[in-house]
């Protein structure tokens, strides 16, 4: 009994759901019947002048809702031009809300994630200062979703592929994780010189010593600079120094 009596006031509930949406529909169209001019046809004439009207209506509900996206766009790139102004000034926090409020409106935007990304990894830092380590992980976590959420739009986003192997390496000390991205990132810019330094060291702290001395080989073959060329040179001294200290 029980049962049946709880069947029959869901029913109940799920009439009177769609008795009052039938209800909210019928007044909506009454309202526009007679904002069109529109009372009840009979006829072909009558009926054919009434499509007549919807449609012109249509065609004006068309065009403020193109209106309205155009709005919106404008307002998204609003946000993001004051989220650079606030990012020039040093202040990532108010940069990143306004960063996430142009996401709000143009979601598959992989720039928009890229600095979603970047401000929150500074973010990150500002907590590390403040010893705030809940705020610092949240960050983080954030920034690493959004390089990934960049990526997942443009694969070859050679920006977003670099930041993220910067945070798996420098701040979540996975420099295996970071390997990856910077080996797709050397695919697509070849002379990228701060990918190939940071994937000379990722190799190194993954004890691939041949790997990242080559990078360093890589690096000295890219760079024009000599001062650069000595720096990268010693660094693949210490590599070999550490191969030879492992027996390999």
């Amino acid at each position: 009994m029980k049962k049946i009596i709880i069947a029959v006031l869901a029913a109940s509930v799920t009439l009177s759901a769609f008795s009052s949406c039938t209800k909210s529909n019928k007044t909506i169209i009454r309202a526009q019947h007679i904002e069109e001019g529109v009372s009840n046809p009979q006829t072909i004439e009558e009926y054919e002048e009434a499509i007549e009207k919807y449609e012109a209506r249509g065609k004006r509900i068309e065009e403020e809702v193109e209106d309205l996206q155009l709005s919106k766009n404008q307002i998204a790139i609003w946000h993001k031009i004051v989220g650079s102004r606030y990012i020039e000034k040093g202040l990532y926090g108010d940069a990143l809300n306004h960063y996430i409020a142009a996401l709000e409106i143009t979601p598959d935007n992989q720039n928009l994630y890229y600095y979603v990304g970047l401000c929150s990894s500074y973010m990150a830092n500002v907590s590390e200062s403040k010893g705030d380590t809940a705020s610092q992980r949240d960050y983080l976590k954030r920034a690493e979703s959004a390089y990934k959420r960049a990526l997942s739009i443009e694969p070859r986003y050679s920006r977003a592929l670099y930041a993220i192997a910067v945070l798996y390496d420098f701040e979540f000390g996975e420099a295996a994780k970071a390997i990856p991205y910077l080996e797709t990132l050397l695919s697509i810019e070849k002379k990228h010189l701060d990918g190939i330094l940071l994937l000379a060291r990722c190799y190194y702290e993954t004890y691939q010593f041949d790997k990242s001395a080559e990078a360093y080989d890589r690096f000295i073959d890219a760079t024009n600079v000599s001062e650069k060329k000595k720096q990268a040179q010693a660094l693949k001294e210490q590599v070999l120094a550490k191969k030879a200290e492992f027996g390999e």
